[in-house]
């Protein structure tokens, strides 16, 4: 696009992943002397002043919002701690079969021979080993 040239999108996050990037955008726009219509908004031109008011009113709700989703997200996960429920990726194997793992490793099997009988990856296999150092 060239100075003087009008870019007509239907909807704000078409010209973005979040809201710092659109005000990056209608920024570069600006600089470039490119207009951006919103039609969402209103035929609204974003690179007037009112289109500018509207975008750091817009990215302040974004940002609002992003907070509270964060908020959420770690009291529910304290909840989850606080009633022990466990948290990451399930275990591969069992603790009796770890227990076994460990003993076999200890009598000289090697991480590879342990990994093929369980069906799980060396570094599996390892972090088990290494889990008794720890």
């Amino acid at each position: 696009m060239d100075e003087g040239d009008t870019l007509v999108v239907t909807k704000l996050d078409r010209i973005g992943r979040d809201s710092i990037d659109v005000q990056q955008t209608v920024q570069r726009f600006q600089a470039e002397g490119i207009r951006l219509i919103v039609l969402q908004l209103g035929n609204l031109d974003l690179t007037s002043s009112a289109g500018s008011l509207m975008i750091k009113m817009l990215a302040a709700v974004a940002d609002f919002e992003r907070d509270l989703i964060i908020e959420r997200t770690q009291a529910g996960q304290a909840r989850a701690r606080a009633a022990g429920t466990h948290m990451g990726r399930p275990s591969k194997t069992s603790p009796s079969e770890q227990a076994a793992i460990r003993e076999a490793l200890q009598a000289g099997a090697s991480v590879t021979s342990m990994a093929k009988a369980y069906n799980v990856s060396r570094a599996t296999i390892i972090g088990i080993r290494n889990a008794v150092a720890d």
